[in-house]
C-alpha cells in the first residue's frame, strides 16, 4: 500500500507486533526514506509564548495573534501558514475564555481536521486516524481517570456548532495521542517544544537496535525562491544498509540502559513486550555491568555497594541541579568517582552517567581541562555500547569536541567534532542545523590545528590574545531533561 510519496514503504502485517513499515527499495545510511508533515501538533503549554506555533522555533520576539492573544508566530509567513489549523481554535479559545491545555488543543486540532477532510486517508497516509492503536484498554486506573479528565475539559471546550462526536471516539483520539504522540523539538535539536500526531510513523515498530532514526526538520520559510521552501516535517533516515522487503524500525527508548530495564520501560510506556535480539539474548548488558579488568577482581558484595552508591549519588545530585547548585555537583560527581573508579569497568553505565554530568556541569563552569578528561572517557565507553550511527552518540560526541577545543586541546577537539560530524550527517542530514553549526567548528578546528602543527608556541599566543579579547563561549547551563526522546509519553 502507497500514497502521495509514500512509494518507497508499504505497511505490512508484523508477526506478532501488528502492523509494520517494509522499504520498498534498497536504502543506505543517511538516506532519507520518507518526509512526512504533522496530521496535527501543538507547542507545549509551558513554552505557547516563546516557540513557534507553526514551525516550533524557538524566537526572541514573537508576533501574537490578536484575535486570541493565545498563538504566537515568527512573522506573517507562519501566521499565514498556521491559519487553516488555527482558525478554528482561535474562535473557541475566545468562546471559552483561555487556552486548554496541550492534549486538549492537540485532540481538538484532530478533530478539525477530520471535520474538514472527513476520518478516511488524507493525502499521503497510509493509515486513517480511525485505525491507529489507542491502547485504551490497557490503561490502569491513573490513566483512565486522566483520560476522564480530558475527555470533559475538551467536551467544554468543543463548540457546540462543530461536528459532535461520540464519547467512546474522543476517547480514542486521546488513546491515539497517549500512545502515539511524537516529541517535536527547537530548531537546535535539543529541548523538546512540542507533540504531534505523524500518521505513517506510527507504524513504524520498535527495535533497540533500529535500522532508521528519526529527525524533526523545522523546515525553511525564509527562501525567497519557493523550490528551496522545506515544510516542517519529521524524516525517516536510514542508519545502516537497508533491502527491499525489511521492516524498517525506529527505537522509542534510549538504548544506554540495560534490556530488563528498557523492556519494562516499553511494556509501562507502550505496552508491548520488547522481542527484538537485543533484549532476547542481553546483548552488550555485560559491557553495560562491566566491573574493573585485572587480577584482584573486585567482590559481587564491593560491586553491589558501588552501584547502590551510584544511584544514590544520581538521586542527589539531580537535586542540586533542580536547585542550581552547580559546584555541589562536581564534588558529588568527583567523590563518586573516586569510589567508582577501582571497582566498574569503563563501559558500566554508572560510571558513564556520572562523567556524562561531570563533563557537562564542569563545561559550563569553564573547568575545560577536567571536563575534557572526563569528555573522553564518557565517548570511549559510549563508543562501544552504541549503534555506531546513533543520535545521541553523535551529539555526545560532538559536546565532547566542543570542550576539548575550548580546552585548548586543539588535535583531539578536532579529531572528535569531525567524529561527530560523520555521525550526524547520517542522523540529521547535511541542512539540519546542528550539522551546519557543526561544518563551521570542523573548518574552524582544522585552521587552528594546521596553525597549530606549524608552529605550537604562536598558536598557544594567539589563542591566549583571542581569549582575552573575546569573551569565552559560555556553553549552555547544564539541563535537568535528557536529550528529547523519540515518542512523547508522559512516565
Amino acid at each position: 500500500m502507497t500514497k502521495g510519496g509514500m512509494e518507497s514503504v508499504e505497511v505490512f502485517t508484523a508477526e506478532g507486533k501488528g502492523r509494520g513499515l517494509k522499504a520498498q527499495k534498497e536504502f543506505l545510511p543517511g538516506d532519507v526514506i520518507f518526509a512526512e508533515p504533522a496530521y496535527a501538533a501543538v507547542v507545549f503549554d509551558s513554552l505557547t509564548h516563546i516557540i513557534c506555533h507553526t514551525c516550533f522555533k524557538r524566537q526572541e520576539r514573537l508576533h501574537r495573534c490578536g484575535q486570541c492573544k493565545f498563538a504566537h508566530y515568527c512573522d506573517r509567513t507562519c501566521q499565514r501558514a498556521a491559519w487553516l489549523n488555527h482558525k478554528n481554535e482561535c474562535s473557541a479559545i475566545k468562546r471559552h475564555g483561555k487556552a486548554p491545555t496541550e492534549n486538549i488543543r492537540l485532540a481538538a486540532r484532530i478533530l478539525w481536521k477530520m471535520e474538514r477532510e472527513g476520518s478516511g486517508l488524507s493525502e499521503g497516509c497510509l493509515v486513517a486516524i480511525d485505525d491507529l492503536q489507542n491502547h485504551v484498554d490497557s490503561f490502569g486506573e491513573e490513566e483512565k481517570k486522566e483520560l476522564r479528565a480530558d475527555v470533559e475539559s475538551f467536551l467544554e471546550f468543543w463548540p457546540p456548532h462543530c461536528q459532535q462526536f461520540g464519547m467512546q471516539f474522543i476517547s480514542h483520539i486521546f488513546g491515539v495521542i497517549s500512545c502515539n504522540g511524537f516529541t517535536l523539538s527547537d530548531q537546535r535539536g535539543l529541548q523538546a517544544v512540542g507533540v504531534g500526531i505523524f500518521t505513517n510513523l506510527c507504524q513504524a515498530n520498535h527495535d533497540c537496535w533500529p535500522n532508521c532514526t528519526v529527525v524533526f526538520n523545522n523546515g525553511n520559510h525564509e527562501a525567497v525562491r519557493s523550490m528551496f521552501h522545506t515544510q516542517m516535517r519529521i524524516e525517516l533516515r536510514a542508519l545502516s544498509k537497508i533491502s527491499a522487503g525489511d521492516e524498517l524500525t525506529v527505537s522509542y527508548v534510549d538504548f544506554l540502559n540495560l534490556s530488563e530495564e528498557r523492556r519494562k520501560q516499553l511494556k509501562r510506556q507502550y505496552y508491548f513486550d520488547c522481542t527484538c535480539e537485543h533484549c532476547k539474548k542481553q546483548l552488550k548488558d555485560d559491557l553495560m555491568l562491566a566491573v574493573k579488568a585485572g587480577e584482584s577482581k573486585p567482590s559481587a558484595d564491593t560491586v553491589k555497594e558501588v552501584i547502590q552508591l551510584s544511584k544514590d549519588t544520581l538521586e542527589k545530585i539531580n537535586k542540586a541541579r533542580m536547585e542550581g547548585h552547580y559546584h555541589e555537583v562536581v564534588k558529588l560527581c568527583r567523590d563518586c568517582l573516586k569510589k567508582q573508579e577501582p571497582v566498574l569497568g569503563d563501559t558500566n553505565i554508572y560510571l558513564l552517567r556520572i562523567l556524562s554530568i561531570a563533563s557537562e556541569v564542569l563545561s559550563y563552569l569553564q573547568m575545560f581541562e577536567e571536563a575534557a578528561d572526563y569528555a573522553k572517557r564518557m565517548v570511549d565507553g559510549y563508543l562501544k555500547i552504541y549503534h555506531p550511527n546513533n543520535a545521541q552518540l553523535g551529539m555526545a560526541v560532538m559536546r565532547a569536541g566542543v570542550t576539548h577545543w575550548h580546552a585548548g586541546l586543539i588535535e583531539a577537539g578536532h579529531g572528535l567534532i569531525c567524529k561527530a560530524y560523520a555521525i550526524l550527517l547520517i542522523t540529521h542530514g547535511p541542512s539540519h542545523p546542528i550539522t551546519k553549526d557543526l561544518e563551521v567548528m570542523r573548518v574552524q578546528t582544522e585552521m587552528e590545528l594546521r596553525m597549530f602543527q606549524q608552529n605550537e608556541f604562536m598558536y598557544y599566543k594567539m589563542r591566549e590574545a583571542a581569549l582575552k579579547n573575546q569573551k569565552i563561549q559560555v556553553m549552555p547551563e547544564p539541563s535537568n531533561e535528557n536529550a528529547p526522546s523519540l515518542f512523547h509519553k508522559k512516565e
